[in-house]
């Protein structure tokens, strides 16, 4: 059963509390960049997961599996399943819920844990910013925004007015107009990550 956690909205989706980071040096590691017993410099880092599903799926699954190698790191983003404009409100629903429920699940096993948002269309606005604390940290990915730039800052002000983050960890170049506390972090940089043999 996965209804464990206490949840909010109408569709009783967990709530992925509000945990406090220290913000005078963010960095992101990609999940596929993980590995078991890591690098203590890649230790200090959180990690993120705007990356393809594929790479992720199973931790929703089977969220055990990688329970271990992933509380290793500093904090972790909650995995942002898919949520495209034009997929079916239930699938868009349902990768919002996946997305609380892991970090929910991470925060019982005491690692701290920072919601990723995403948003598909605006019928989505309805339930993608449940199970988040007003005024929590908050990451969002801008991988993919540029196509759609105009729906995207729709989404991205209407999540300013329901949550009013304090920070927002932005992965990826943030558009001029945004507003709020962003702390941006770059692609590349989350690319370079430290190995014992020196790659």
């Amino acid at each position: 059963m996965r209804n464990t956690f206490a949840s909010t909205g109408k569709w009783g989706i967990p709530i992925v509390h509000k945990q406090e980071l220290d913000f005078s040096s963010i960095g992101l590691i990609a999940c596929s960049d993980t590995r078991s017993n890591d690098h203590e410099e890649n230790k200090k880092k959180g990690v993120h997961f705007f990356v393809d599903d594929y790479r992720f799926d199973g931790i929703y699954n089977n969220p055990e599996r990688s329970l271990k190698r992933y509380s290793q790191y500093a904090f972790l983003l909650t995995p942002e399943f898919s949520l495209y404009a034009d997929m079916n409100l239930w699938r868009q629903l349902e990768s919002t819920a996946k997305n609380r429920w892991v970090g929910a699940y991470w925060q019982s096993k005491g690692m701290t844990v920072i919601p990723s948002v995403c948003w598909g269309s605006p019928r989505s606005f309805d339930f993608c910013f449940d199970g988040i604390e007003k005024h929590s940290t908050v990451a969002v990915g801008m991988i993919g925004s540029k196509r759609e730039q105009k729906g995207f800052i729709l989404g991205y002000n209407t999540m300013l007015d329901v949550l009013n983050p304090s920070n927002i960890i932005i992965f990826g170049d943030p558009f001029p107009e945004m507003k709020g506390n962003i702390i941006a972090v770059d692609y590349l940089s989350s690319r370079k990550v430290v190995r014992s043999n020196g790659r």
